[in-house]
């Protein structure tokens, strides 16, 4: 299964576009679609991509990073909104605090309501309560649902 219209779109509205290497929250230098890697290495202060290269980084991580990731851990069926909403999860979050979940818990029990319900606890981001994180995570939990 490879990501869908909506869950691209979630993934582009929350991380946003940037065409110059930024700070996120979490304090890692990012670019594009929230990506952190480019050009085969780490996004450095002063790099800038067209939005081609931001489009093909996302993918290229959906790619190599999330739909493993979910092949690997997820032992349950999955629609095409729910794994749309965990590619989002996960492209944001990263395969650690995701392997580490009860959100993927709940998942493999075939919980789906309550692996719902764990999408809101994702909301931290350097120590902090994020907003635009509480927005993310519903958004991806009612697509999810």
């Amino acid at each position: 299964m490879k990501i869908g219209e909506q869950g691209l779109k979630l993934i582009k509205k929350f991380e946003g576009l940037r065409l110059e290497a930024y700070v996120c929250p979490a304090g890692i230098w990012t670019i594009g679609y929230g990506s952190t890697f480019i050009f085969g290495r780490r996004v450095e202060p002063n790099d800038i991509i067209t939005e081609e290269e931001a489009e093909a980084a996302l993918l290229d991580h959906l790619e190599c990073e999330v739909y493993p990731v979910l092949t690997a851990l997820v032992h349950s069926e999955l629609n095409q909104n729910q794994f749309d909403a965990l590619c989002s999860f996960i492209y944001n979050l990263g395969k650690g605090a995701f392997e580490q979940s009860t959100l993927l818990r709940k998942l493999n029990r075939k919980d789906y309501a309550g692996a719902a319900r764990e999408f809101k606890r994702w909301v931290y981001a350097g120590g902090k309560k994020l907003e635009g994180l509480i927005t993310r995570r519903a958004a991806e939990a009612a697509l999810f649902n």
